[in-house]
């Protein structure tokens, strides 16, 4: 594995071992931070340690100690920091990823900063990418984090969470892990279209939630809308990494194993209780992945779908799909027209929608400065390409 895969694994599991021991969630999160950054520097240079947990585990903790040092009015808490000390090398449960995402989804937070914190403490996001998810600057997000950091130790909390808490957290758990998801699935800067790590890591956590509350549908809809998603993988990119979109694809290259996977993991829960926004979500990927070609997608299906999903989960990315199907069933006009209320988005896949459905109609000109938008908007380079390359077919 590489040096960013390992710290992607093992910091969530170290983060749970300080803050099990120690409990002060916001100065193990920064302990831990800072053992990232030594790896960073030291082990370019000097190699890979045989067990990079246990190097991060007494790192981190070394840090967090020199911490409580620094604060003489702290002298009794360093005794009782240095006499617990965790063995570097002492095992770690498999769940705690799962546990650190609960712990972040304590109920004295808001569900943005939830969702923020859970982000930043255990995907190995940047602040960057995470502000990227909720279409907001970056400074803002970083605030937001700080505040829910110090929210979290002045409300208590304890690791694990209590179990009494479980169902009200787990919400703001599927968010994440669906933010995480997107962040793999298509990057929100960069040279690569996708990073397998990041979707491989929510599939990951999307199964362990589901195993712990099997009882919430929406786990169950949440893991099969990843795996139905992540499926599409291999078609995604062509052999120079450019982007190929769907109706382009080779469905011969998709996973046929995770399509019947999530549908089967569908199929089961979808009778049961009322649906949610996830279950939603994974119907619509479930007609993509089982329709034969673009042209025989059940686009009327889809359209249904997505106006129950935007009773019940309105937003920015539900209103492209929303477009995309009707203007299959109605005509581009009319989903061109669901648009019109994001005129003054930011988000790149709203002016990208636009200048596809422009073009449709045979307005070249606007759909040009649509196309245009979108590619100055878009900090992903395989987008900003793939964009380029219909505005030059265009002219």
């Amino acid at each position: 594995m590489t040096v960013e895969q390992v710290w992607r694994t093992e910091a969530p599991h170290v983060l749970a071992a300080l803050t099990r021991r120690y409990g002060d969630f916001g100065d193990c999160e920064d302990a831990v931070q800072e053992a990232l950054l030594a790896a960073a520097a030291q082990w370019p240079r000097e190699g890979m340690p045989h067990d990079p947990r246990a190097w991060l585990i007494t790192v981190a903790q070394r840090r967090l100690i020199d911490q409580v040092r620094s604060e003489s009015a702290r002298r009794r808490r360093e005794e009782r920091y240095a006499a617990d000390a965790l063995d570097g090398a002492a095992p770690v449960g498999v769940d705690d990823s799962l546990e650190v995402l609960l712990l972040c989804a304590h109920p004295a937070l808001t569900k943005a900063s939830q969702v923020a914190l859970i982000l930043r403490a255990v995907s190995g996001l940047t602040t960057a990418q995470i502000a990227a998810g909720f279409l907001v600057p970056e400074a803002t997000m970083a605030a937001r984090i700080t505040r829910a950091k110090k929210t979290l130790a002045g409300a208590g909390s304890r690791f694990p969470a209590p179990a009494a808490d479980l169902s009200a957290r787990v919400g703001a758990v599927r968010h994440a892990l669906a933010l995480l998801h997107t962040e793999g699935h298509v990057r929100s800067s960069g040279a690569k279209l996708s990073d397998a790590g990041f979707s491989g890591e929510a599939i990951r956590l999307a199964r362990s939630l589901w195993r712990a509350v099997p009882a919430d549908p929406e786990n169950a809809g949440l893991l099969a809308l990843l795996l139905l998603t992540h499926a599409r993988g291999p078609a995604r990119t062509d052999a120079h990494g450019d982007l190929v979109p769907l109706e382009a694809q080779d469905r011969s290259r998709w996973r046929r194993d995770l399509i019947a996977e999530g549908v089967a993991i569908l199929e089961a829960v979808l009778p049961v209780g009322p649906v949610g926004e996830f279950q939603l979500q994974a119907a619509i990927a479930a007609v993509h992945d089982e329709a034969a070609s673009w042209a025989a997608t059940d686009w009327p299906q889809i359209a249904e779908l997505y106006r129950m999903l935007d009773l019940i989960a309105p937003g920015e990315a539900v209103t492209i799909g929303r477009a995309v199907a009707v203007a299959r069933t109605e005509g581009p006009a009319a989903g061109l027209a669901l648009l019109d209320p994001l005129a003054a988005s930011r988000n790149h896949r709203v002016a990208a929608t636009r200048g596809h459905l422009l073009a449709e109609l045979g307005r070249t000109a606007q759909a040009r400065v649509a196309l245009e938008q979108a590619a100055r908007t878009t900090r992903s380079i395989p987008e900003q390409r793939y964009l380029n390359r219909l505005l030059h077919e265009m002219a």
